[in-house]
């Protein structure tokens, strides 16, 4: 097997549904690195509106989906908004669990990340253009709908045995707005 160019990428988010661009980035880290460790931001959360399933519960559905393929660790909140120092919490979360910085960061394109990692030197950056219109927001709208042709459509089959225990967590927290995550 060929040697990737890249030893461990990283990639975070919340996964309040993993969904299929979730997974299409997840996967183009697969292509490009000997390791991917996926940081479960918000890890802290659960219960809400927002942040429906625990950690826990988000962990399952990214082993489900990729098993042993990748790491899977909490990133919990730190109250320290979207900047430099985010990325500097972050990079010491990576050099905790990896006992080294990455050698890329992979994510989607959003404006309130492109200063995280500012100045970091080593370090690439790989951003995924959004090709696929969803979202986890919309993912937690089917649930709440009960589309579950909306779920299939945007989510891996190896997550469809598990509708009724997200579709019941994404319910009980429905009226529960509070939230300290971004």
């Amino acid at each position: 097997m060929a040697e990737k160019p890249y030893k461990l990428g990283i990639l975070i988010g919340r996964f309040q549904v993993l969904h299929a661009g979730h997974e299409m980035m997840i996967e183009k880290g697969l292509t490009l690195c000997e390791k991917v460790g996926v940081l479960v931001g918000s890890s802290q959360e659960s219960g809400t509106a927002k942040n429906p399933f625990s950690y826990e519960m988000r962990k399952k559905m990214l082993h489900t989906v990729f098993g042993d393929r990748i790491e899977v660790y909490p990133l919990p909140d730190a109250g320290l908004g979207n900047n430099s120092k985010w990325g500097d919490y972050v990079l010491k979360h990576v050099v905790d669990r990896f006992g080294r910085l990455p050698d890329l960061l992979i994510s989607g394109k959003e404006s309130r990340r492109v200063d995280w990692f500012d100045g970091i030197a080593d370090v690439s950056e790989l951003y995924i253009p959004k090709t696929i219109d969803i979202s986890a927001s919309r993912m937690r709208e089917a649930f709440l709908a009960d589309d579950v042709a909306f779920f299939r459509q945007f989510s891996n089959p190896k997550l469809w045995e598990c509708y009724d225990e997200m579709k019941k967590a994404v319910l009980a927290a429905k009226d529960h707005p509070e939230t300290d995550s971004i």
